[in-house]
């Protein structure tokens, strides 16, 4: 399937489908948070700053991510380090520096990080879904050639549209993450749903890549993926219990 990355074009000035869903993914996801953080009562210029200062951060740790994982050939070429618009984004990376920048910005500011955490928990699977479309346009992040109905032909064959699996399975922890917010249940409960969700789906869509990011003869993504979920019910359980011994006392 012939798609163009670029939205328009002209002269030296150009505007990727890349870039531009990204921005609609953080758009979007801070006016979530910020709605969500108005309905629990948290300052939405807390919301708002955190985003500002921490959505960088968390590309630069995406790119980082990606390009320690792909050292061999990036060392060869350090000029093509800073190229994100040629895509190279490894989610793990960005979602790992966020959760490390919101830990230290709760800190600082004086916030509940778990309460801050189950706020932006929505915004992320939503993010995440609109932002594999930026895979599609750029003709990247599929899968092995298959020859079921809904293969998309790409890169000389048809093969399995993994950014559109990916992008789905998303979709739907965000429509079970948008159903169980307003049961409170403790602080924290709606973030490790959500990792643990996603985390899930990720090592399942992983294994039909072709261009995995490797550890050894394994794939990164689903190492990641299955330590983010045993942390996830982890704190899911710790969280869970702590709560129950408060309400005891």
């Amino acid at each position: 399937m012939e798609v163009s990355p670029f939205i328009f074009s002209w002269g030296p000035i150009t505007l990727r489908w890349y870039g531009f869903l990204m921005m609609v993914a953080v758009l979007l996801g801070t006016w979530l948070a910020i709605r969500e953080a108005r309905r629990v009562g948290v300052k939405e210029d807390d919301i708002i700053d955190m985003v500002l200062i921490g959505a960088p951060i968390s590309w630069l740790g995406a790119r980082a991510y990606y390009v320690i994982m792909r050292w061999d050939y990036y060392s060869q070429n350090l000029i093509e380090i800073p190229m994100i618009w040629h895509g190279g984004l490894a989610l793990h990376g960005g979602l790992i520096t966020a959760v490390i920048f919101g830990y230290f910005y709760c800190r600082v500011r004086g916030l509940y990080f778990w309460q801050i955490a189950d706020i932006v928990a929505p915004s992320f699977p939503l993010g995440q879904a609109i932002g594999r479309w930026g895979n599609f346009f750029n003709q990247e992040a599929y899968g092995y050639p298959t020859n079921l109905p809904w293969a998309m032909y790409i890169d000389g064959a048809y093969r399995h549209p993994t950014f559109l699996y990916e992008s789905l399975w998303n979709f739907l922890v965000f429509a079970v993450l948008m159903f169980r917010r307003k049961k409170e249940v403790f602080h924290g409960h709606l973030f490790a749903i959500y990792l643990a969700l996603y985390s899930v789906g990720r090592f399942f869509i992983e294994g039909l890549r072709t261009d995995s990011l490797m550890l050894g003869p394994l794939r990164a993504a689903q190492v990641v993926s299955v330590l983010l979920f045993a942390l996830a019910v982890a704190g899911y359980i710790y969280l869970s219990k702590r709560h129950q011994n408060k309400l005891i006392r």
